[in-house]
């Protein structure tokens, strides 16, 4: 599969087209995201649309470009966060809110990182390109503004590419590892009100560690 591609110019969709479109990618990032490209196939994804294969071809031709399609809005959402990392704003404050919209991504957005993290596991065979290339630049970018943030003394030396991996594994992980996750917490893993809810105590948690670390000594 070749990398996912920012879409050509093209005929304006109809209101219903662009419905039928989204319900089509909904249904395909569940099927993908839990059989993988391999195992989804055309016919559950028009089961789970709720409409015929035919009509369904005639949105997408192949497999393959409703992955890509898939993917291509995954990795914009996904990578929207660290995008709006502010080289302006306070170094702890920035980080503090990367790590808390990251989180919370991974708590309302699991299916797409398990997208990813298929793609991920497989060899990168739709994205290999596109890691090597827009989301490489996006963190050199990002590296250099936390790497500026320690030469000026306002946050403890850290490798700042491996600070991005590390707040990347540390958040998804409650996307990617959900069952593991509910099958320690327990009963606790529903709980979302108050102080109860996991999402919060992984939030305290995260950010406790992260930035008390990264506060200058």
């Amino acid at each position: 599969m070749n990398a996912p591609v920012p879409n050509q110019r093209k005929k304006p969709r109809t209101r219903i087209q662009a419905i039928n479109r989204n319900i089509i990618l909904d249904a395909a990032l569940d099927a993908f995201s839990s059989y993988g490209y391999r195992g989804a196939t055309i016919d559950q994804i028009a089961e789970k649309a709720g409409m015929s294969k035919p009509n369904l071809l005639y949105y997408f031709r192949r497999k393959e470009d409703i992955y890509r399609a898939v993917l291509e809005a995954t990795l914009a959402t996904w990578l929207e966060p660290l995008e709006h990392l502010d080289a302006g704003g306070d170094p702890i404050e920035e980080i503090a809110k990367y790590i808390r919209l990251k989180l919370r991504m991974a708590r309302d957005m699991p299916r797409e990182s398990r997208l990813f993290s298929n793609e991920i596991l497989h060899g990168a065979p739709a994205i290999g390109e596109f890691l090597r290339g827009p989301l490489k630049d996006l963190v050199d970018a990002k590296a250099k503004v936390i790497r500026r943030w320690v030469d000026e003394g306002r946050i403890t030396p850290v490798d700042p590419v491996h600070l991005i991996f590390m707040i990347w594994a540390t958040t998804q992980h409650y996307a990617d590892f959900d069952v593991q996750v509910r099958a320690v917490l327990g009963e606790a893993a529903d709980d979302k009100a108050g102080d109860g809810d996991p999402t919060l105590a992984a939030e305290k948690t995260l950010l406790t560690i992260f930035c008390d670390g990264l506060r200058p000594r």
